[in-house]
């Protein structure tokens, strides 16, 4: 880490330091999505950036340093969805590690026979239940660019920690009662059969693709993760294609 950053290192309890004009405004300038926020949201989001790096470590992968720039930028980035809500709600973790690309993850799985299969996949990002979120900084770095098509992964992992606040990502955040329970149940489930059919009509049939990520059919929580990606980052176009679920996180992040 270098220069304003580490200024910050050893200081838990005393106020955070602003971030340098000119750094926050290379930042907003590189990351369109975070300068179109109102004047009084980018006054918001600028101290919370402050306290979010006051208040995580971060560690650079196979060599790689992360500077004030890098910090500030994730973090300006994965502080957009808890702008009303609060840090509390990444309070389970302080580690950010940063590889330079994206990373290769030993997994598992076992098929209908019991026999156990050993494979890597390739990974932009990962968030860990009560552990650290890991990011490839070239997908961080293009996240301006992504934006157009509703990419975002610095997002797309802070949501799986939203997610997992009462237990195993599942699509579903903790929320106040059972009737928004219901709701939320109701108006995602909607949305997300209507998307893996468009999905399945595109792989088989040559049909259209979805604007959104495919990946988001895989299951529930990664549907939550990348909706929330176009969300924070495409509104108009999110809302044009799902205006209920625009709705449902506008109540549930405090956007309106």
């Amino acid at each position: 880490m270098l220069n304003w950053l580490q200024s910050l290192l050893g200081l838990p309890g005393a106020p955070p330091k602003a971030i340098p004009e000119a750094l926050w405004q290379h930042t907003l300038k590189r990351y369109p999505f975070l300068a179109r926020l109102s004047a009084a949201d980018r006054q918001a989001l600028r101290a919370l950036v402050g306290r979010f790096l006051q208040r995580k470590e971060f560690t650079g992968a196979h060599g790689l340093l992360v500077t004030d720039e890098m910090a500030v930028a994730i973090a300006a980035q994965a502080c957009v969805p808890v702008l009303r809500l609060g840090l509390g709600w990444y309070d389970d973790f302080t580690g950010i590690v940063v590889h330079p690309g994206a990373m290769l993850a030993r997994r598992k799985t076992t098929d209908s026979a019991g026999v156990v299969h050993d494979y890597k996949e390739a990974l932009l990002g990962e968030a860990m239940h009560g552990g650290p979120v890991t990011l490839s900084w070239q997908d961080v770095a293009a996240s301006g660019e992504l934006a157009e098509r509703g990419h975002n992964v610095v997002i797309h992992e802070f949501i799986h920690k939203i997610d997992m606040r009462d237990g195993a990502a599942d699509g579903c955040p903790p929320l106040p009662s059972r009737a928004a329970h219901a709701a939320w149940h109701d108006t995602m489930q909607a949305a997300y059969d209507g998307f893996c059919e468009q999905v399945a009509m595109a792989e088989r049939f040559g049909a259209e693709p979805p604007w959104l990520d495919a990946y988001g059919a895989s299951a529930p929580a990664e549907f939550f993760a990348v909706a929330c990606e176009a969300y924070f980052v495409n509104r108009e176009r999110f809302t044009a294609d799902f205006p209920a679920l625009t709705a449902l996180f506008d109540q549930f992040f405090k956007q309106k």
